[in-house]
């Protein structure tokens, strides 16, 4: 364990005692979250991101110990464990070093070589490192003439067959071709005979005959090319050039003597490498390209889906929900305030399809229901027939008495909710096409608490989503969930169970339970109820009880972060400034110009509590709770619509990011299809990664820098040059 904990602190540039407290608690049950929070005495201050490396690191190092301990297992059974083979896997630092190690060892299926071997060859083979000169090695290889081996052409083939097969299961020589492959190596592509009735609209087209280092092919090419291959319209392999084949070559050359036999040695190396090292080793380096191309597609994914979790809830807002669409019409839902369903109806309001007559009847429609219910905000989703819409209700809301606003919304993913378990359990009699009405609506008013209820790979945020290891890829996301949602903190008087699911410490059995504890019970009025809600043990409610808030409960501690393992401390701070919980409650404001003198070292010192707990206390106290969205930007409210013909190069123009890819973002400037803002054009300066120059849902100034009416596209720019 001491020396897991070396190589951890090694990698991560983190002290040994810091990693050793945070395993245990991490071996105990603690979220990071958690941890992260509410141990950062044990951790030494560490943030998410940091536990969360360790996590992951401590579970790679262990899986390689356990691989490691299965592969001398399985090699000592074969009774062919040396002490030098040993020491070289109990000091493998990476799994790909020990699977090199064991490739000679492994249950496989006959080859030529082991047939060659059966045959009693194998001394032969060892004799061509050996023999003087080819004379002396076919002189030797008459020995081995029999039944089975019936000319000494056939003794040497079956030799060169064995010496083969051995370089090709050498570790070294494996890492270094492996190593040279990675530096050296080239990516080539070409259509297949299929490509062109596969390939209709020419998606692959740029790879129909393609090449790029390995070194320098990014993620987004990579996992494009392995579509493609997968699809059956492309055809990928790893080639070399001739100097590097050649150094390659060398290299195996260099292992046997100079005795005679150089052309029974190249012949040996040729089929070694073309048929069993160079085949397994491309397979390896595509695996690599792919893991690594796979995380940072990932990594883009967990990027903007925090952003898109993050996005400022439009609160108090009583809002009309629009699901655009042609033939069935627009399906319309109203939500309250609160986030209650109210009403749903269907528009008929695409012009030049519908009659004037519903066209008409749609308007005063609209009308209505802005003046009945108020309407703050009508949201409008963005698929099918999405622009048309916005036309339409751009021009009616003009006519309204109250000053009622438009948005285009993200609709990805409604349609997979709104036929979900959980839709059906939230709306049981409604259609299923309302209830996506009801969540275009719901995630501009609370997009955190909407959106979880979605499979996050639905909600088009990403690229190649399908193509990368989904374990991976929902477990990322999930992590990113869960982070969110315990950093803006949960009301748990108001929260659906697929919301509180992703809690510290809350399953989604329990979080099922708290709803129906809830609807059985009443409110929540203290924290401590939760351990009276089944299937909520001391552990869990642990884990859980800091995270989850309640406004208008018994204690006001309950409405804040601290934790109620920490109350005693809460309350020792507000005795030492002479404030009762009483008073702190009713007077607030005075009670905080009290704590403006408190000294949080010399109290943490005098009472023996870690100082970053007293911190943490003590802000709480003094500050209002603040949700992180607070702080960004709101979405942008739209009153009127822009069509791609009174776009002019240099306009300039306000938009919402909708997506962030490798090789630049997606912007939403209100046209019917967002329009591309390349990383050479995000700046004046270079960029190398968009992620970190704009995240989901910001609102950027951008300029027309190109528009391409037949493919009804538009080129942006942020440059000033």
């Amino acid at each position: 364990m001491d020396n897991l904990f070396k190589i951890i602190s090694k990698e991560l540039g983190i002290k040994i005692s810091q990693i050793e407290g945070t395993v245990k608690l991490l071996d105990e049950g603690a979220t990071v979250p958690f941890i992260s929070r509410y141990r950062k005495e044990v951790t030494g201050n560490l943030d998410e991101n940091q536990i969360g490396d360790i996590l992951k690191l401590v579970t790679y190092l262990r899986n390689l110990e356990k691989r490691k301990q299965e592969v001398l297992s399985s090699i000592e059974e074969q009774g062919k464990l040396s002490d030098d083979l040993k020491n070289k896997i109990l000091s493998a630092e990476k799994l790909q070093e020990v699977e090199d190690l064991y490739l000679p060892y492994k249950k496989r299926r006959k080859t030529k070589a082991d047939k060659a071997i059966e045959k009693g060859l194998e001394p032969l083979s060892q004799y061509i490192y050996l023999a003087k000169n080819l004379e002396d090695f076919s002189d030797n290889a008459k020995k081995y003439l029999k039944d089975e081996v019936s000319t000494v052409e056939e003794a040497i083939e079956g030799a060169k067959l064995i010496v083969a097969q051995g370089i090709s299961e050498q570790a070294e020589y494996r890492e270094r071709i492996r190593s040279i492959l990675l530096k050296e190596g080239i990516v080539y592509s070409k259509k297949t005979k299929k490509a062109e009735e596969l390939d209709e609209k020419k998606v692959y087209a740029d790879y129909y005959e393609y090449s790029e280092s390995i070194k320098t092919i990014l993620s987004h090419r990579v996992l494009a090319l392995n579509r493609g291959e997968k699809e059956e319209i492309l055809k990928v392999n790893i080639k070399t050039e001739d100097n590097i084949r050649t150094k390659i070559e060398n290299i195996i050359l260099g292992g046997f003597s100079n005795n005679g036999l150089r052309e029974i040695h190249e012949s040996i190396v040729k089929d070694s490498l073309d048929r069993l090292i160079l085949p397994s080793i491309e397979r390896e380096v595509r695996n690599i390209l792919t893991d690594k191309s796979e995380i940072e597609a990932i990594d883009i994914f967990k990027e903007n889906l925090k952003n898109l979790l993050l996005q400022p809830p439009l609160k108090e807002k009583n809002i009309l929900g629009l699901d655009p669409g042609y033939r069935t019409g627009c399906k319309v839902a109203i939500v309250d305030k609160n986030g209650f369903y109210v009403d749903n109806d269907v528009f008929r309001l695409v012009e030049g399809m519908d009659s004037p007559k519903n066209l008409e009847i749609s308007k005063n429609k609209i009308l209505k229901y802005i003046d009945k219910y108020n309407i703050d905000i009508i949201s409008i989703g963005n698929g099918t027939a999405s622009r048309e819409t916005e036309g339409f209700v751009a021009k009616v809301i003009g006519e309204a008495k109250k000053d009622t606003k438009y948005i285009i919304t993200n609709e990805a993913g409604a349609s997979v909710y709104s036929a979900s378990k959980l839709a059906n359990e939230e709306f049981p009699d409604l259609d299923v096409t309302v209830r996506g009405a009801i969540s275009i609506a719901r995630r501009i008013q609370d997009p955190l608490g909407e959106l979880v209820k979605i499979d996050p790979k639905s909600i088009g945020v990403g690229m190649y989503q399908h193509d990368v290891d989904q374990k991976l890829l929902t477990e990322s996301l999930n992590e990113v969930i869960e982070s969110v949602v315990n950093n803006v903190g949960i009301n748990l008087n108001t929260a659906s169970w697929a919301l509180l699911e992703h809690v510290s410490g809350v399953k989604k059995n329990i979080a099922k339970n708290i709803v129906d504890y809830r609807k059985e019970n009443g409110k929540f009025e203290n924290r401590k109820n939760l351990l009276k809600v089944k299937g909520v043990g001391k552990k869990a409610y642990e884990q859980m009880a800091g995270f989850l808030i309640i406004e208008d409960g018994k204690n006001i501690l309950d409405s804040t972060i601290i934790h109620p393992e920490s109350y005693k401390i809460a309350e020792e701070i507000l005795e030492k400034n002479d404030i009762s919980l009483k008073e702190y409650r009713e007077n607030l404001d005075a009670s905080r110009e009290k704590l403006k003198t408190f000294k949080i070292d010399n109290f943490a010192k005098e009472k023996e509590y870690g100082r970053e707990t007293v911190k943490d206390i003590y802000d709480a106290l003094i500050k209002d709770r603040r949700d992180p969205r607070d702080e960004l930007a709101r979405p942008l409210l739209k009153s009127d619509i822009l069509k791609i013909d009174n776009l002019k190069p240099g306009m300039e123009l306000e938009g919402t990011v909708r997506n962030v890819v490798k090789f630049g973002a997606f912007i939403d400037i209100g046209l019917k299809n967002d329009a591309l803002l390349h990383i050479s054009e995000m700046s004046d300066k270079f960029i190398s990664d968009p992620s970190k120059e704009l995240s989901v849902g910001e609102i950027v100034k951008v300029k027309v820098k190109d528009i391409d009416m037949a493919r009804q596209r538009v080129g942006l720019t942020r440059k000033t040059k």
